[in-house]
């Protein structure tokens, strides 16, 4: 495992089951697209995005992943 994996794994871990299972369900959903080798030529922009802010350190912080998530519950 790569050190930035490790220390995803690690902030994930602080935050509530809910969220922990969304993150976990995301990555299972994206592991899956990278064993296909491809990304829906629709999404692809945003996933460029994403990996330039991942790259940058542009990240949210474990309080904003779950305020995120609250939304989603309310």
């Amino acid at each position: 495992m790569t050190d930035l994996l490790e220390k995803a794994v690690e902030t994930v871990r602080r935050m509530a089951p809910e969220a922990q299972d969304a993150i976990a369900q995301a990555m299972l959903d994206m592991a899956r697209v990278g064993t296909q080798g491809q990304v829906d030529p629709d999404h692809l922009q945003d996933v460029l995005d994403g990996l330039d802010e991942i790259a940058r350190g542009d990240i949210a912080s474990p309080d904003e992943v779950e305020a995120a998530f609250r939304r989603f519950r309310a």
